[in-house]
């Protein structure tokens, strides 16, 4: 309807339906009995209105040619039409412009099929043009495995089932539906692909593409592949350093109350290994600055390095003043990397492990027999060294009960003081090539991991165990690699908050991203060249 008839009543709308009707299919209807049903029961009387408009009156001169009732019928009972009055406008149709003021059109110009060739040798036994001989053996060759149906080529496969051969331009979004579609279940490359060699579809390199489309899926990335030691970083072991130059500090606990005490705060040399750990009731900086000063300074000197965690009673304002005043580097391990302060963490667990044997049934006498372990500790051989770590502090054996019962001890011990510089050098050389061999066996066991700046990567998610729920991804990411530390730190950034904070490469993987399907290449061609010469074939 124009401006003018929307104004109509709606009387006068269902009567220019009907005259719009009989006008349209006048032909068809003249000579014929016509019963128009309507809801609308006035309009049975506005053809007899005497007063009509002469709008009214031209209508009633056109229906006057034909056979027509008018009855009455509810809009319940007369659902077909009100159905169809009630369908929704559609736009007006925009008209086609044929002119082009330029006479060029937007082409888009995609490589041919990889079946070409194939193809029009198989349907018309005709070779590419400027085709080798060789390519000609391998297409007559080849044209035996080809079976061409209008509108599509088909493979015999070696299973004898043909598959129908695919075009470039369908692949991402054929792998798309048979790996990451419901009912899909993000199968592994090998699964993908016979799934879709068993649907009847093929293509040369589907087992490549496969395997490109699912190390790029990004929920199967996060998905799978938990941590192992085969994803370490190469050792790195502390070689250069003198007796009490190096110290690692953590705490241990909290244990049953023992006499008031709840921790343990202990402390190891990294290459006498001696150990030096006090019970305390808490694990906060003062309890650490306070065994510092007194335990490790007054003791042994001040060291040229600390490591320790990031905890809290480690990493605070009284700690940082107490190294600055000394001049001590603090050097502080990785989060979720207990590796970094490897000592500490293997001492921890044994000097657990000997009160676990030592204490009665109720575990609340820890506190009285932790120097009784220390003292185990410090006489017992290591093979790092040669020998215990009181004979490479002290340059003799430690007097045990046992041999306190003889009078006489050997001549040999007045002499053992003057051998302790070369008893040290001795274990500096033993610890230096345990140490190589064991840097040499673990970095064999371990994949080669090498990182860029600019790489995005995954970072393993250590913390998931205490989450509830065992769906959850157990990577985050991906993150941006900012820089590269030359002992196996990382430093990542977050894209979406731009924070930065560094982890150790055992913890991340990288992240292969899509860099997207086939794409297409666009130019515009003039409509002048669009004429082929004679005998081209077009595919």
């Amino acid at each position: 309807m124009d401006s003018a008839q929307q104004n109509y009543t709606t009387t006068e709308k269902e009567l220019l339906a009907i005259v719009f009707a009989l006008d349209k299919f006048r032909p068809y209807l003249l000579g014929s009995k016509i019963i128009v049903f309507s809801d609308h029961a006035a309009l049975r009387y506005l053809l007899k209105k005497p007063d009509a408009k002469p709008r009214l009156i031209r209508w009633m001169l056109l229906l006057q040619e034909f056979n027509i009732e008018i009855r009455d019928k509810r809009g319940a009972e007369n659902s077909i039409a009100d159905h169809l009055s009630k369908i929704e406008r559609e736009s007006e149709p925009i008209p086609i412009h044929d002119e082009f003021p330029d006479k060029q059109l937007l082409h888009i110009r995609t490589s041919p099929p990889w079946f070409t060739d194939s193809c029009n040798f198989v349907a018309t036994s005709r070779f590419p043009p400027k085709a080798s001989r060789t390519y000609k053996d391998k297409l007559r060759s080849d044209a035996k495995y080809y079976i061409w149906d209008d509108p599509y080529l088909w493979r015999l496969y070696s299973d004898q089932v043909i598959h129908r051969c695919i075009p470039e331009v369908e692949i991402n979004s054929i792998l798309q539906f048979y790996h990451s579609a419901p009912g899909s279940g993000h199968y592994g490359s090998t699964r993908t692909t016979r799934k879709v060699l068993d649907c009847g579809l093929y293509w040369p390199t589907i087992f490549k593409d496969a395997y490109h489309f699912v190390s790029t899926c990004d929920k199967c990335q996060k998905a799978r592949m938990a941590m192992t030691r085969r994803h370490e970083m190469p050792q790195q072991p502390i070689l250069f350093c003198e007796v009490f130059d190096v110290w690692g500090i953590d705490f241990m606990g909290p244990f049953p109350v023992s006499n008031g005490y709840s921790y343990i705060l202990l402390v190891v040399d990294y290459v006498s290994r001696w150990v030096e750990a006090i019970a305390t009731k808490t694990n906060d900086a003062k309890t650490v600055v306070d065994f510092l000063k007194s335990n490790i300074f007054c003791k042994f000197g001040v060291p040229k390095a600390l490591i320790s965690d990031q905890g809290s009673h480690f990493c605070n304002r009284a700690m940082a003043s107490l190294l600055h005043k000394y001049g001590v580097t603090h050097r502080i391990a990785t989060a979720y990397h207990p590796q970094t302060n490897g000592q500490a963490e293997v001492f921890n667990r044994e000097i657990k492990m000997t009160l676990q044997k030592m204490t009665n049934p109720s575990r609340k006498d820890w506190s009285r027999l932790l120097e009784d372990a220390l003292w185990a500790h410090r006489t017992a051989h290591r093979t790092p060294l040669g020998m215990s770590p009181y004979r490479i502090v002290f340059g003799k054996a430690c007097h045990l009960p046992c041999n306190l019962a003889y009078d006489q001890a050997g001549e040999q011990r007045k002499f053992q003081l003057q051998e302790l510089d070369e008893l040290r050098l001795e274990a500096y050389e033993n610890s230096r090539i345990y140490k190589q061999k064991v840097k040499r066996f673990h970095d064999q066991q371990i994949l080669r991991k090498e990182f860029r700046v600019g790489q995005k990567v995954l970072l393993f998610n250590s913390r998931l165990k205490l989450i509830a729920g065992k769906l959850r991804s157990r990577w985050d990411g991906p993150f941006v690699i900012t820089n590269v530390f030359p002992h196996g730190a990382v430093q990542l950034k977050d894209e979406h908050s731009n924070n930065t904070f560094q982890v150790n490469g055992h913890q991340i993987k990288l992240f292969h991203e899509d860099r997207g399907g086939y794409t297409v290449d666009v130019e515009n061609i003039s409509l002048m060249e669009l004429v082929p010469p004679d005998g081209t074939t077009y595919t």
